[in-house]
């Protein structure tokens, strides 16, 4: 699955150009990424492509020495659950 960048987003298209599936975020102070919104097609569901677009925002926050406040129910599940994203979590 190609994972696009976009305006404080990540996202995938399908085969006519729509997004598909998408996570949005916004940039709260100079050290905080707050995840707003996780989206995926029903078509999509169950191939782990939330998890990959949330995967891609820890990336991000990393990269940039960011902490994330996920307001996204499904983005606190998943960064909750995995300890690997605990050090990420405001």
């Amino acid at each position: 699955m190609d994972i696009k960048t976009g305006n404080n987003e990540f996202y995938v298209e399908d085969q006519q150009g729509n997004k598909a599936a998408q996570i949005t975020f916004f940039e709260e102070k100079d050290d905080e990424i707050v995840i707003d919104h996780t989206e995926v097609a029903e078509d999509l569901r169950g191939q782990g492509i939330g998890y990959q677009l949330v995967e891609h925002v820890v990336e991000k926050a990393r990269a940039e020495n960011k902490k994330i406040i996920p307001q996204c129910p499904y983005a606190e599940k998943k960064l909750k659950e995995n300890d690997e994203f605990h050090d990420i979590l405001a």
